[in-house]
């Protein structure tokens, strides 16, 4: 009998342990000082824009940033291939290329992929890219 009792309890703790270490866990949080950037109007002769996103780790454990996907040829993201340690900072950069492009406004999304415990995140840009100039048009 006293090896039945002893045998449930040693399971019982078998089972739990996992559950109470997954909770322990500690992850990385990113935080962005702004989720969306207005690159504003601008003509379609002059389309290449840069903006950054900055972001901190506000987590109990290092930020990896695993991957960056642009929603759209045109737009181009640089990141931090290191770790970023609890309470660093970051920069993401994005180069928006609207050659060739329609003008009229636009959004393109720029999603984060990471070790975070919620692993995407979403920034966009936004802007108005007006039609080409006409001296523009005559150097063509």
């Amino acid at each position: 009998m006293k090896r039945i009792l002893y045998l449930a309890v040693l399971c019982t703790l078998c089972f739990l342990l996992p559950a109470n270490v997954q909770a322990k866990k500690k992850y990385p949080v990113i935080k962005f000082e702004q989720t969306t950037v207005d690159l504003g109007t601008f003509a379609q002769d002059d389309a290449v824009r840069k903006c950054t996103f900055r972001f901190s780790n506000v987590g109990q454990a290092p930020l990896v940033l695993n991957y960056v996907h642009t929603s759209c040829g045109c737009t181009v993201a640089n990141y931090p291939k290191d770790p970023i340690s609890p309470g660093g900072r970051g920069v993401i950069t994005v180069t928006y290329d609207g050659s060739n492009k329609m003008p009229g406004r636009f959004k393109k999304a720029i999603q984060i992929f990471s070790n975070c415990k919620t692993d995407l995140a979403t920034v966009f840009i936004t802007g108005n890219m007006t039609a080409l100039t006409r001296e523009a048009k005559e150097k063509r």
